[in-house]
């Protein structure tokens, strides 16, 4: 079974992400869920994009690189991020040698930023909304389609929608259909890094 860190997004560790982290488990996998904001959560998505904008998108990720770091070396890790999260993951996805896997949930950022391409043993899948402005207006769907077009190993789906965040079920723009199947793709991911 696989071994995964998830981010959580900009609201914070919120009961939703943390209920995503159990299903995972469920299914049989080890899941580690850090806390990058110390326990605050907030109400809004603007709220949690002005608390980042306060510590810096670098303090995001560096907490992200601390967090694994505290885990035991040498661990074949599957980082996966919901929005936010998404970049201490795809960092993480790219420059550990012992990647093992990435799930990119409602972001994407091109591979460039952390590195000169996606490592090619590294698979990775992208979940977004069709119709998500962030998604698809601040170019996050570009770099995925560019990160898929650069790999033999990644995998973009898109879901009908305009939501953001659609698979944290303590949020308003959860979608429970899109949030299942994304679950269900995201689960049959990990099997397949045992095959």
């Amino acid at each position: 079974m696989a071994e995964v860190v998830l981010f959580h997004h900009a609201q914070g560790r919120t009961p939703g992400v943390t209920a995503f982290a159990d299903d995972v488990r469920r299914a049989g996998h080890t899941v580690h869920a850090p806390d990058l904001f110390d326990g605050r959560t907030f109400g809004t998505l603007e709220e949690g994009l002005a608390h980042v904008a306060e510590i810096g998108f670098g303090t995001v990720v560096a907490r992200g690189v601390r967090a694994v770091d505290e885990l035991p070396a040498g661990a074949q890790l599957v980082f996966a991020g919901f929005s936010l999260g998404v970049l201490p993951a795809q960092h993480l996805a790219q420059t550990r040698p012992a990647a093992r896997g990435a799930v990119l949930c409602h972001a994407c950022v091109p591979a460039t930023e952390f590195g000169p391409a996606w490592p090619q043993g590294v698979p990775v899948q992208v979940h977004g909304m069709a119709a998500d402005p962030l998604f698809v207006d601040e170019g996050d769907l570009d770099a995925a389609r560019s990160l898929v077009a650069s790999t033999a190993r990644a995998e973009l789906f898109l879901y009908p929608g305009d939501r953001h965040c659609f698979a944290d079920r303590s949020l308003a723009s959860y979608d429970a259909g899109a949030a299942a199947l994304l679950l269900d793709r995201v689960l049959g991911f990990l099997t397949t890094l045992d095959a």
